[in-house]
């Protein structure tokens, strides 16, 4: 049976102007560029004043004097004659011709730039593949197994797979014996290593490439070959037993061993990745133990709403005819007039929420930013400084996962200086990272051939008040990337 039935709801939804101030928020300095560039060019009512100015800077350039009189006398008729129907005529026009004013400027802007021509890791493969004297079918095999190299330069995909590939993609009808000799041909390539199917055999690629008749090298071969097992948990003891050499043997043959690259493909990974540039949010100077507090200026775009634009609108508000076309047009243009003044409140609205956000943290740790000792670290958690600014905790967490400062002693993501608190045995709290800095220097200044445990760090920390359990200090050194004692150990 069928009940139709009213019912009323609370629901707490965010409008598109909290939306795209969200947005905003969360994203860096480094792509905050990007962002505005891409909400210029999809709304024309919003201008970029220190754009125009570059603009007219080079009108001034390009014209002489009896031109700009020119320019300015054809530039006002065209003003008396404009209209709103004008507009409507002309929409697609003045998009066109905003998307090449765009494009322009960023020639212009990659003309000034120089560019290193650099080859990527798989043209190097293919070019030194064009220097070998094959026929068409071994080369299109050949080219299958460089295609299905991954970026770190293995060969993960089994043979059989290839020869579907090839049987598939290229119409050629490979044997395993041809795939095979293909790939040893690829790991005669450079760098040395690659084309390999695994670790040892990447290893073992790169030393005998290198001379047999060394004892060091012909002993690190045997190893790889042989105790590779033994080698990477670093049972130093037993290997020199099943060898039967000295422990001097075996440091020698270990550092050829350390010397190799175990992913040759990484060695051209700046040319297939583009690093993402840190550029710091905020800048912290100390002067004479006063901290000053700065906001990079690229968070501060100078945008306004076309003048065009507005008084596009108020022609419209003087037309006496408004039939249906002149409505859709004018309801275009409030549109994207809204749209840029929402736009231009998000981004002060950004940068009011971000100068707030890490003046709070600057003062709430002004110990540690004078002097950049990480044991002055105060605990602190995001709802330390959301209380301070009075805004959510989702609000705090944003600015401090994606911003950076720039002090006198590095530039660092703020997320880094929130830490939890740890009591001493005086009943002292103080930050985990004083905890982590101390556990650093421990294991930073220990015998290498023996590392100390987490046991013995644990107790260390006990000496100096600090009453930690062993799996808070193993925590603690998993956070930090240091490895177990046994790992650790050196010859």
């Amino acid at each position: 049976m069928l009940k139709q039935n009213l019912q009323q709801k609370l629901l707490q939804k965010l409008s598109p102007q909290q939306l795209q101030f969200i947005k905003l928020l969360q994203i860096p300095t480094v792509m905050l560029d990007a962002r505005i560039k891409e909400e210029l060019e999809e709304n024309p009512a919003l201008e970029d004043i220190s754009l125009m100015a570059h603009n007219e800077e080079k009108d001034e350039y390009d014209f002489d004097n009896d031109d700009k009189e020119d320019f300015k006398e054809s530039e006002s008729d065209l003003s008396e004659e404009f209209s709103i129907e004008d507009y409507l005529q002309q929409d697609d026009e003045k998009d066109y011709a905003t998307s090449l004013a765009y494009d322009s400027d960023d020639d212009d802007d990659k003309k000034e730039l120089p560019y290193a021509e650099s080859r990527s890791f798989f043209e190097m493969l293919q070019f030194q593949l064009n220097m070998v004297d094959l026929d068409d079918r071994h080369f299109l095999i050949a080219q299958q197994i460089i295609g299905s190299l991954d970026d770190d330069g293995y060969l993960r995909r089994p043979v059989l797979s290839l020869i579907d590939d090839l049987a598939f993609s290229q119409n050629v009808d490979a044997t395993e014996e041809e795939v095979e000799d293909m790939m040893k041909i690829i790991q005669s390539f450079d760098p040395p290593g690659i084309g390999a199917r695994d670790l040892q055999e990447c290893l073992l690629i790169q030393l005998r490439k290198k001379d047999q008749d060394n004892r060091v090298v012909h002993l690190a071969i045997e190893i790889v070959e042989n105790y590779l097992d033994e080698f990477t948990k670093k049972h130093y003891d037993k290997l020199e037993r099943s060898l039967g050499i000295s422990s001097d043997e075996l440091k020698a043959a270990v550092n050829e061993i350390l010397k190799l690259n175990p992913k040759p493909g990484d060695s051209s990974a700046d040319s297939n990745i583009k690093q993402m540039q840190v550029i710091p949010d905020f800048h912290i100077a100390n002067n004479d133990g006063v901290l000053i507090l700065t906001l990079n200026s690229r968070n501060a775009p100078e945008l306004r709403v076309s003048r065009d634009y507005k008084e596009m609108f108020q022609t419209y508000d003087k037309q006496t005819s408004k039939d249906k076309k002149l409505k859709e047009a004018v309801q275009f243009v409030k549109q994207k007039l809204d749209s840029a003044k929402w736009f231009i409140d998000a981004i002060k609205q950004r940068q009011q929420t971000l100068i707030k956000t890490m003046n709070a943290i600057m003062h709430y740790q002004y110990d540690y930013f004078l002097e950049g000792d990480e044991r002055k670290l105060k605990p602190m958690i995001l709802k330390d400084i959301a209380d301070q600014i009075g805004m959510d905790i989702s609000t705090v967490s944003r600015v401090a996962n994606s911003k950076y400062v720039q002090t006198e002693f590095g530039t660092f993501l703020l997320k880094s200086f929130f830490s939890e608190a740890i009591q001493t045995e005086s009943g002292e709290e103080v930050s985990n990272r004083e905890v982590k800095k101390i556990l650093e220097d421990c294991i930073g200044n220990e015998d290498k051939r023996r590392p100390l445990a987490d046991e013995k760090l644990a107790e260390i920390l006990k000496d100096k008040g600090y009453n930690i359990a062993r799996r808070t200090v193993a925590k603690y050194r998993e956070q930090m990337n240091i490895p177990v004692a046994r790992l650790r150990k050196e010859l």
